[in-house]
């Protein structure tokens, strides 16, 4: 199922020029934002038209298309700046790079004032669809542009509905429910030009239903075709592609065919011949892959994208061209494929290979960043990592997630210290049999079942961390553990501890865990 995204910037050129000033003006900069009621203008034919306003502005009547005068009559304290459509233009499009390198693949300035994404298989590495939203919603509040949000399965329903439909949350139409959505918005909410809605309301259409229900041919003659063509894209009659922004200086290749391709050996063939083109580049610029987009171009306007990712910077044509031949089911052609690019949306600086040369670029073999890199693409990148240490006292808070081929850092584990191989997510309370205060147990029950100890090692004494858990300097007693290293009459060897030091009760209740288990 196709989802889209629209994000409406209301106030996106006034938004534009605050954030432009925020910072202490450059010397012999004439431009600044003030704190007021701002908007920005353009001439026409001897006056000055209001083109954007902000918030406050509009708070006070102001609205675009006024001219200044009348504009400063609603709003004395009124600050206006001339219009810059280019430099607007150029924001927009650098918000829509910066959303394509964190949030889709897909996106495409909405011009004057919104972006569209496409989160098709997306939503699921921020967990759902709702925290995508809600991520890319407070990440640009946070640059000061005010934004309104929506997804739906149609790019003019969740378009209709960021512009119509305002409750200060991004706002999800959850899947089947484009076209109920948009039977409830006004007839603006079509994208129509401003004379066909005045006409339609004249003829009595104020909602989306009214037109839904409505013979079409008698509204086609008078207004053509753009009205129902609207109507449709918005329901998902008709297909509206977003056609991607690129970034200009990141290396591309794009194959085009004289006829649609749509099956997979098709597939990984194109994708061969633009994984050697795309290495070349890279080889010329000494930087290595991070993370690739091969955007499929179908026959109906739409695009699909796969994405991959590597661990480490990579020009190694055969392992990139398999991360990317992985993910071929996942592209619906449709009727068929007329164009494949592939994009290079993420590189760093890659030290050449020995052996290596434009004519022939050498092959590796087998390593540990190939398998993170086919492990990482299958499962997702938040699913695999390694354990490093991390400096504390108590073992559940020793070990740390790390990136996989991420760089150790800190000092290691003691070897003469042994650990179990597994830790349990949480120490688990125990029944225990032992004699007071420092042997080992002699058996204990563990979820029900009993186990007989042949053998113990211990005590080793961990004390609670001050800082954490409020002993010394808090005033509170330190805690105490003594682990025990345990055998049991099957084999099974384990780490049991006692809360407390056997003799004081200030230092713990006294009870017995099991914390893990050995190998």
């Amino acid at each position: 199922m196709r989802r889209v995204v629209s994000v409406y910037l209301p106030h996106w050129s006034t938004d534009r020029l605050r954030r432009a000033t925020a910072k202490s003006p450059p010397e012999g900069r004439s431009i600044t934002a003030p704190d007021g009621p701002l908007v920005t203008a353009i001439p026409d034919h001897g006056r000055r038209i209001v083109a954007a306003v902000d918030a406050a502005a509009r708070a006070l009547g102001v609205t675009p298309g006024m001219t200044v005068t009348k504009a400063r009559m609603l709003a004395p304290d009124l600050a206006v700046i001339d219009a810059q459509p280019d430099a607007d233009m150029d924001g927009l499009r650098r918000l829509a790079l910066w959303a394509g390198q964190r949030y889709s693949p897909i996106v495409a300035p909405d011009a004057p004032d919104g972006l569209w994404l496409e989160i098709t298989g997306c939503a699921s590495l921020f967990g759902s669809e709702t925290a995508l939203l809600k991520d890319l919603h407070r990440r640009i509040a946070a640059f000061g542009v005010t934004a309104h949000i929506a997804a739906a399965d149609t790019a003019g329903c969740a378009h209709a509905v960021a512009r119509h439909v305002r409750d200060g949350r991004p706002v999800v139409i959850e899947p089947g429910q484009h076209r109920r959505a948009m039977e409830l918005l006004p007839i603006p909410a079509l994208r129509l030009e401003a004379e066909i809605v005045e006409g339609l309301r004249k003829l009595g259409f104020e909602r989306v239903e009214q037109l839904l229900g409505a013979a079409r041919a008698p509204l086609a003659k008078r207004f053509g075709r753009s009205l129902h063509r609207r109507l449709d894209q918005a329901i998902g009659q008709v297909a509206e592609p977003i056609e991607p922004i690129f970034p200009e200086q990141m290396p591309r290749a794009r194959h085009g065919f004289m006829e649609p391709i749509a099956t997979p050996e098709a597939f990984a063939q194109v994708i061969g011949d633009l994984v050697a083109d795309i290495v070349e580049q890279l080889a010329r610029a000494g930087r290595g892959g991070r993370r690739l987009d091969c955007y499929f171009h179908r026959v109906d306007g739409q695009a699909q994208v796969i994405r991959i990712g590597t661990a480490t910077p990579s020009r190694d044509a055969e392992h990139l061209a398999k991360l990317l031949c992985a993910k071929i089911e996942t592209v619906e052609p449709g009727l068929g494929i007329e164009a494949m690019t592939l994009l290079v949306s993420l590189m760093e600086a890659a030290a050449p290979r020995q052996g290596e040369s434009l004519e022939h670029l050498g092959r590796r073999g087998p390593d540990l960043a190939a398998l993170v890199d086919t492990l990482a693409n299958r499962f997702g990148p938040g699913n695999l990592h390694r354990m490093a240490p991390c400096p504390s006292g108590m073992p559940e808070r020793s070990a740390t997630g790390a990136p996989a081929l991420g760089e150790a850092r800190g000092a290691g584990w003691d070897d003469d210290l042994p650990r179990p191989a597994r830790l349990l997510a949480r120490p688990e309370p125990i029944e225990v049999i032992a004699l007071l205060p420092d042997d080992a147990p002699r058996m204990f029950i563990w979820r029900g079942r009993r186990y007989r100890v042949t053998q113990g090692d211990g005590p080793e004494r961990l004390h609670g961390e001050w800082w954490r858990d409020g002993g010394i300097e808090g005033r509170q007693p330190l805690s105490v553990r003594d682990y025990y290293q345990v055998e049991t009459l099957s084999g099974g060897r384990y780490w049991l501890f006692r809360a407390g030091d056997g003799e004081s009760a200030a230092t713990g209740p006294m009870r017995w865990f099991i914390h893990g288990a050995f190998a």
